[in-house]
This record gives C-alpha cells, sequence and structure tokens, in this order.
C-alpha cells in the first residue's frame, strides 16, 4: 500500500517543523518548502524542496512533481512586531500567494487536501469575547488582512471547485522552537540567561497583557485532524484560556529558582493598542466535531521552553571553553 504524501510549506518555522515530525510518526512521506531549506535542520525522512511560494508556476510546478494527498501552508512573513513591515509584500506572501496553491491544486491534483495557517489576528478589533469561527473579521494590520482574503479565498474555492480546503484559525501558539523576538520566548531566554549569570535584567511590556497561548504540538495535530476529517470546514484552534504575560514572567523564573520581581524591568509597550475586548478563542466546534482538545497545559509549555533555552545556552558555554 502506498503512504500518503503530504506537502508542507514554510518547513523551517515553528509550526512546519513540528507538523513534519507529527506526520512522519504517522507513516507519510514527507516533502518540505521553502525559500532556503536546510536539511540538516529539517531531520531525517523530510525531501527538502526549495520554493517560492509567491512565484505561482513555481507553485503549480511543485504540486505538479509531488502530487500531495495533503498540504499544509504555513509559509507567511512574521507576526508580532512584523505585521507592519512591507504591507505590500504581506500581501503577496500571506495572501495572493495561497490563491497560487489553490490554482495549483485545481489544475494539478483535485483532490489534493489542503489546511491553511490562518490567524486570530484576522479578528483585530474585536467586539464580543470569545471569538468563534462566525465571529466578524475586523484586522487591525496588514498581516491580518492578507491572512483574511486568504481564508476568503479557501472558502470560495471549496464552494465553487468542491476542493477540500480547511482554514486553522489559530491562536498564540508556542514552543522551544519560537523565535526570540516573541514575548514568551524572549521571557524564558532571559529566565534562563539570568540564571546562567549571562544577563541581570529583561525589560518587557505591558506585564498584565493577556493571551490564549497553546502549543504549537496541539495546533499541528488540530490541523492533521482537520484533513483526516470527512468534510472540510474551518476551525479556530486556541485553549480558551488566557493567561497574562506576569503569569508567563512567575512560571519562567520560578522554575530556575528566581523571583521575576527582581529581574522584569516594564518599559512602555508602544506596539500594541489596548485591547476593550479580550481576544480569546472558542474552539468549541474542534472538539466536537474532530474530537481534538489541547494536551500540553501552559505552565508545562513555558518550563518546556526555559528548559530548552538552559540547554541550549549550557551548550554554547561548552563550545566556547572547548575552543
Amino acid at each position: 500500500m502506498n503512504r500518503r504524501k503530504a506537502l508542507v510549506t514554510g518547513i523551517a518555522g515553528q509550526d512546519g517543523g513540528y507538523m513534519a515530525q507529527l506526520l512522519l510518526e504517522q507513516g507519510y512521506e514527507v516533502v518540505g518548502a521553502g525559500r532556503r531549506v536546510c536539511i540538516a535542520e529539517l531531520g531525517e525522512g523530510v525531501k527538502p524542496v526549495a520554493c517560492d511560494i509567491t512565484d505561482a508556476g513555481a507553485v503549480r510546478d511543485l504540486v505538479r512533481a509531488h502530487q500531495p494527498d495533503e498540504i499544509y501552508n504555513f509559509a507567511a512573513m512574521s507576526s508580532g512586531a512584523g505585521m507592519f513591515d512591507d504591507p505590500a509584500h504581506i500581501g503577496v506572501v500571506n495572501g495572493l500567494a495561497v490563491t497560487h496553491l489553490l490554482e495549483a491544486i485545481r489544475h494539478e491534483k483535485p483532490s489534493a487536501r489542503l489546511c491553511q495557517a490562518s490567524s486570530s489576528e484576522m479578528f483585530g478589533e474585536v467586539r464580543t469575547s470569545p471569538q468563534s469561527e462566525l465571529t466578524e473579521f475586523k484586522p487591525r494590520s496588514p498581516y491580518g488582512a492578507a491572512k483574511v482574503y486568504a481564508h476568503t479565498m479557501l472558502r470560495i474555492y471549496r464552494e465553487r471547485y468542491g476542493i477540500f480546503a480547511c482554514s486553522a484559525i489559530l491562536f498564540n501558539h508556542e514552543s522551544p522552537k519560537r523565535r526570540p523576538e516573541f514575548v514568551t520566548r524572549k521571557v524564558t531566554l532571559a529566565a534562563a540567561s539570568i540564571k546562567l549569570g549571562l544577563a541581570s535584567e529583561v525589560a518587557l511590556g505591558n506585564l498584565d497583557a493577556r493571551r490564549d497561548w497553546s502549543s504549537a504540538e496541539d495546533v499541528v495535530r488540530a490541523m492533521w485532524m482537520m484533513l483526516c476529517h470527512s468534510t472540510p470546514d474551518d476551525y479556530v484552534v486556541a485553549t480558551g484560556v488566557v493567561h497574562s504575560v506576569r503569569e508567563l514572567c512567575e512560571i519562567a523564573f520560578r522554575h530556575v529558582g528566581l523571583n521575576y520581581l527582581e529581574f522584569v524591568r516594564q518599559a512602555p509597550d508602544t506596539s500594541r493598542s489596548h485591547e476593550q475586548v479580550q481576544l480569546v478563542g472558542d474552539a468549541r466546534r474542534a472538539r466536537e466535531t474532530l474530537g481534538w482538545a489541547p494536551r500540553v497545559d501552559f505552565e508545562t509549555l513555558i518550563t518546556s521552553m526555559v528548559d530548552e533555552d538552559m540547554r541550549r545556552l549550557r551548550e554554547t558555554e561548552r563550545r566556547t571553553e572547548v575552543r
């Protein structure tokens, strides 16, 4: 019996890496696509392919050549502090490129199933909480607007052409692979660095800001379950529970035996305007339809990130001593 084949775009990112790992565990043949793909970073079992998702011809060639049964699209420009950087290019990468994928599926592999990594940033200026699949989109950034365009195109292609396309509306999700510019990783890396004597403090914005944080491993499992289901749909993926940056600091620093109050300096937070309504996800549809539920709690997630930061910093110190 032939193994199912999956194409994972944005393979070098946090989510792409975890998705590839999950698919390999499930016995898939995995093709990982990105603009710059490093074989060593992907791990054994993933076939790396260089592809610029903004190039419609290249995307169509990619689907034609590999004939994937499933496609998971994580290719996107950054969220967080980068949501306003180069708005036109964000529109191409996060929005128009998804249409390239849909067109490639339509012409080259109509039976392929697609799961798009959408974002809670599509909700933007929310008026009701929690947010579900029926909540109005009112994005506040080019990033969110581009994601809304992609989300809309998925629905159009699903209804007009019968393509099996799902939108995973992902709320904040983290892991030890999260990049340092995100607040969770900034905090865990600071806790580890201060514990090892490599730093003395960390400056953060609003400590009372609250987010619905999931584990990246839980998120990609939900996306896989969407494509395993009999019918395509859109799903919010979130825990439904919010935690403050202050709680994040407390957990991270306590894990290494420190009191965050002695090391965290609060600086003015100019990156985001104050949110009048809490951004928190209602994942009832995913729970009831797919049987999905998060497995990793917030404290376990944060302490695992601290542990990984400690490991990396100690490894760096050892290499420096050897030199």
